[in-house]
């Protein structure tokens, strides 16, 4: 009964209309056939003085047309003889046309969709919500699944295609067949329970997309990006929550890794009053001396989380050895960054500024951001058309050495690398690498894939659109937060797990069995401990600022 309930369902499809009434002209026609050729068998029979019933002529007709041809009736003449070959070859024609007419179009056909919509479906339960509608499948939000799965919160993958909603759904997506820019989606996907509506389209798309869902559900939020300034407001006013520009972004998430111009601790995030800053080593008595030579703690209460070096990570531990291209990562309260600043803000280093490769929207936001920081610095940039202000502007190729030490190559603490292609970027690293072993060196990655390349390059830090847009969204849905410090390499704050409460760091290896490390510990009142005791055991509603790259998290999420 519960086949036949799907086969009959795909009825009411125009396409399976047409099939019924083809199915009919092809029965009609073969029964047709067979009262043809039994009248034939008769009058052939006779002309053979055999006499038959019409019941045994009918019979004879369909063991020949069927090709089992029992011989227990047979014509003698050469007239009847043709007829049977007639009727021999007749029958095979039908049973090669009818029969797999009807079992593909009414059974594997119907059987093979029924299988589509469990893996596509068209709506979900009744019982969704607090889920994550994504309108779309790109870089960004590829990152931002992976962030959701991690974190086990519910989404959702909109796909107009159906052919593409189950490509998506064998790599693994969660989808549901619907189009974006039709409100009865959104009543389908259950959007007025949904925590958060994302539409990174273009700018007309996603102005559709806001205005579409603010209409089926009026308070929930929808993030959507712009790509043109001049499009916030609309966006803003189709009904979009907030407008996220990716370029600007990603452009400020650039400039505040460039260092500088002392040793100084430079603020890269934080999480309450905790703050998260980077520090640079060079100049300063830390270099070519191990954490416990230098006894940090004893001079100020900062906890070196991990060292940078030439954009490989490595977690603090007191053997660690700080060499004169390390960059420290620190946390800590104001007051602790302001002991840590006091110490060595008197190391200054020499800087001439940073080099920006690329005018384009990503390039122009790392500008303002340095403009802001009072760093001063040269845009490069291949096309005249974009230049804004000539006295920020150098024109021509970066690939020509002339062209990069008229910006300045020679004498820069900074390069940042900001354009569209990776190859380019990756070809920029080595050059600017080669000219410069010393100089730090920000780039830009188009595709995850080229971020450990652009590393092997030169690159001291990577960030790309996806991984500095998803951690962007997954902030906004305030379920913990998430700091993104370079592309695979996150911190993050989270409630201490079950497996934790009643032991301490010391008892659970915590950083031998997840890879991470506890970077603080905020207890029930609100209080911040940097450098957490090891020896102390976990409460119930302690929460952890945890650091670790992408493998790690996943060891850290499957074990809580």
């Amino acid at each position: 009964m519960k086949n036949l309930g799907i086969v009959l369902s795909f009825l009411t499809d125009p396409s399976r209309r047409r099939n019924v009434a083809t199915l009919f002209k092809l029965l009609l026609a073969f029964v047709l056939t067979i009262l043809l050729y039994t009248v034939i068998f008769h009058y052939l029979m006779e002309y053979e003085d055999q006499r038959h019933s019409w019941a045994t002529g009918f019979y004879w007709v369909l063991v020949v047309m069927s090709t089992l041809g029992f011989g227990d009736i047979t014509f003698h003449s050469d007239a009847g003889r043709l007829f049977s070959i007639l009727v021999l070859l007749t029958g095979s024609t039908f049973m090669l046309v009818l029969l797999p007419f009807a079992f593909i179009q009414f059974v594997y056909v119907p059987w093979m969709d029924s299988q589509a919509a469990a893996r596509a479906p068209r709506e979900l339960p009744a019982k969704t919500s607090q889920h994550v509608i994504l309108t779309g499948m790109g870089s960004v939000e590829r990152t931002l699944v992976r962030i959701l799965q991690r974190s086990k919160i519910p989404y959702v993958l909109l796909v107009a295609d159906l052919t593409e909603a189950l490509k998506l759904h064998d790599e693994g997506f969660k989808v549901m067949v619907g189009a974006p820019d039709d409100p009865e989606t959104y009543v389908r996907c259950r959007g007025r329970e949904a925590a958060l509506v994302v539409g990174l389209q273009r700018d007309t798309t996603n102005t559709n997309i806001a205005f579409t869902v603010r209409e089926i559900a009026p308070h929930v939020p929808i993030v959507v990006s712009a790509s043109f300034t001049a499009s916030v407001d609309i966006l803003e006013l189709a009904g979009a929550t907030q407008v996220l520009q990716l370029g600007e972004i990603l452009g400020q998430s650039l400039a505040r890794r460039i260092l500088g111009r002392d040793a100084q601790a430079h603020v890269v995030g934080q999480f309450g009053d905790l703050l998260i800053a980077e520090a640079a080593a060079a100049h300063t008595p830390l270099v070519d001396r191990t954490l416990r030579e230098i006894r940090l703690a004893a001079h100020a209460k900062v906890n070196v989380v991990g060292v940078w070096d030439r954009g490989k990570f490595a977690l603090a531990g007191p053997e660690t050895r700080i060499e004169g291209s390390s960059v420290l990562l620190l946390a800590g309260s104001r007051a602790d960054l302001d002991e840590y600043n006091s110490l060595f803000c008197l190391y200054a280093r020499q800087d001439h500024g940073a080099i920006i490769i690329g005018g384009g929207r990503v390039g122009r936001a790392v500008a303002r951001e340095l403009r802001a920081q009072g760093i001063a610095f040269k845009i490069i940039e291949k096309n005249p058309e974009r230049v804004r202000n000539p006295d920020d502007y150098v024109v021509g190729d970066a690939a020509e050495l002339e062209v990069l030490q008229a910006a300045g190559i020679d004498s820069c603490s900074s390069i940042v690398i900001t354009t569209h292609d990776d190859d380019i970027n990756i070809y920029l690293a080595i050059y600017c690498r080669r000219l410069r072993p010393e100089v730090q060196i920000l780039a830009r990655a188009n595709q995850d894939r080229n971020v450990s390349t652009l590393h092997r390059a030169g690159a001291d830090f990577v960030m790309s659109y996806a991984s500095t847009g998803a951690s962007h969204l997954f902030n906004l849905l305030k379920r913990t937060e998430l700091l993104l410090l370079a592309d695979g390499l996150d911190m993050f704050r989270v409630t201490a797990p079950h497996s934790l409460i009643g032991r301490s760091l010391a008892q659970s290896q915590f950083r031998q069995t997840t890879g991470c490390n506890v970077v603080a510990v905020r207890s029930s009142s609100g209080q911040f401990q940097a450098n957490p005791d090891p020896h102390r055991p976990f409460v119930v509603d302690d929460e952890l600022i945890v650091v670790g790259d992408t493998e790690a998290e996943e060891r850290f999420f499957k074990s809580m």
